[in-house]
């Protein structure tokens, strides 16, 4: 029996949880000029950028180390949260289940909260934990949401 687990964290933004949610709904085409450290490139493969069920293709870099990650999509308009269903690339040779959602949630006039929750099973024992991952995700929370207060 492989190892499974959920990490959940908090990431405090500024601004307003609807233009955050909108950015990550709707524009991930704006993540590499935005954050090139972090994501590379990101392709449609099925539906639009904004669909939910829509297929995209990330070309991203992890611990230095260049990787790719393709996930299925699905939008919670009503908690204003998306979630990234791992389907191939890096993560998926080590994990069977690979499943991060960023939720916006408004805290005060100015103040929001990226809970993000990182749902995972390895293939095997022997893996780490996607510790490495959680830590990417919190990063391009926090690095968005300057781009995003500034748009």
């Amino acid at each position: 029996m492989a190892t499974s687990g959920t990490y959940v964290t908090e990431v405090p933004l500024k601004g307003s949880a609807v233009k955050h949610y909108k950015r990550w709904k709707h524009e991930n085409q704006l993540f590499p000029d935005a954050i090139g450290h972090h994501i590379q490139g990101v392709v449609v493969h099925e539906g639009d950028w904004d669909s939910h069920g829509s297929i995209k293709t990330w070309n991203y870099t992890c611990d230095g180390k260049q990787e790719v990650f393709k996930e299925r999509r699905e939008n919670d308009d009503e908690n204003m949260a998306v979630t990234l269903r791992g389907l191939e690339g890096h993560v998926m040779e080590v994990f069977k289940v690979y499943d991060v959602t960023f939720r916006f949630i408004q805290k005060s006039e100015n103040d929001i909260v990226c809970k993000i929750t990182l749902v995972w099973e390895k293939r095997n024992d022997d893996s780490p934990e996607p510790i490495n991952y959680m830590k990417l995700n919190k990063r391009i929370a926090a690095d968005m949401d300057n781009h995003i207060l500034n748009a």
